[in-house]
């Protein structure tokens, strides 16, 4: 007897029900990759909705979202259940799919609390996508696979630094340090950006900063930034990224990145000049630790600022583009819908 095709699998056109709590919503850039993944996908012809968790709705919909994500399983005949964030397992776990995918971005896996969340809904998941190798080692996972967040690099590709400048009311001849995320959040490290950015300013008197991050900004302005820049000084706490995005999207514009070597940070940037990776001191970043810290990221800056040319980095990242990325992860669910 002839077997019937799976779902999907014979047209190569898939359905996905994508449950998460990382989604841009109100003019943020929260989850801005998982709403890039979802356009690759859709871009390559699947069929992908999207349920948000908490967010918007506050944190006890963690708990009150599984039957809405029952009902929506039901109606949907959708082929995977794919599930973006530890902290939406659980609400996803019986939601009465039989192939889910969970996906695992960082804090979810480096973080107590948000570790047991994760664990509470790990089980009966086909499949776990960690966006780095190093996130899968933290969580112990043989079985998980690797996929690094893309990068649109139709948008993100570089552009004319003189026009960008004299758009934002930057100097053409600053030394522009650019800081790839929210001041406001702690886990980013702009307290550790701040003192570099002192230490190089009081060698260069030329040296400003510019932060990327603006509630509701445009994706051109975006754009700008990167192109204005003169660097990327990234100095994100250890633990607190996965994969991180705004080194990818440096990456992809030939901006220099000098980084602490979080995430996938070193994989991302390995072979890729000018740019550097410093290593994060072990326990309290305070004292001793902390001047030498700032003195090695100002002294990496510098060197960077002194080459005074655009890096090589998108020759070297073109594995990095999203729709690659996107089929990729549309591979991985026909794995697991295969009998």
């Amino acid at each position: 007897m002839k077997a019937t095709p799976e779902p999907g699998l014979a047209a190569g056109r898939l359905r996905i029900l994508a449950v998460t709590n990382l989604w841009p919503e109100n003019g943020s850039y929260r989850g801005i990759f998982v709403q890039r993944q979802v356009s690759a996908l859709r871009a390559r012809g699947h069929h992908v909705d999207v349920e948000v968790v908490a967010q918007s709705r506050g944190k006890l919909d963690y708990f009150a979202a599984a039957p809405r994500i029952r009902r929506r399983v039901r109606s949907g005949s959708y082929d995977v259940v794919h599930v973006h964030y530890g902290m939406t397992a659980p609400a996803a776990r019986f939601a009465g799919h039989p192939v889910r995918v969970l996906s695992l971005y960082g804090s979810d896996v480096n973080a107590p609390r948000q570790r047991l969340m994760t664990r509470l809904g790990w089980g009966g998941t086909r499949a776990r996508i960690y966006v780095s190798q190093r996130l899968a080692a933290t969580a112990g996972d043989d079985a998980g696979h690797v996929v690094a967040n893309g990068v649109d690099f139709r948008l993100f590709r570089p552009g004319d630094r003189l026009a960008a400048r004299q758009a934002l009311g930057i100097p053409p001849t600053a030394r522009v340090v650019l800081f790839g995320a929210d001041p406001a959040r702690p886990v980013k490290g702009y307290d550790v950006f701040r003192d570099v950015l002192a230490e190089l300013s009081r060698r260069d008197p030329s040296v400003r900063e510019l932060v990327l991050s603006a509630p509701g900004q445009p994706e051109a302005d975006l754009v700008r930034k990167y192109d204005a820049a003169d660097v990327l000084l990234f100095t994100s706490r250890p633990g607190s990224e996965g994969s991180p995005t705004v080194v990818k999207e440096a990456t992809a514009m030939g901006l220099p990145v000098v980084s602490v070597d979080v995430g996938d940070v070193t994989e991302i940037l390995d072979g890729v000049r000018p740019g550097a990776v410093v290593r994060f001191p072990p326990g309290p970043v305070d004292g001793t630790a902390r001047a030498d810290l700032v003195r090695e990221l100002a002294d990496r800056v510098g060197e960077v600022l002194a080459v005074g040319q655009r890096a090589d980095g998108r020759e070297k990242s073109g594995w990095l583009d999203e729709h690659l990325v996107a089929d990729r992860v549309a591979e991985i669910y026909r794995s697991v819908l295969r009998p």
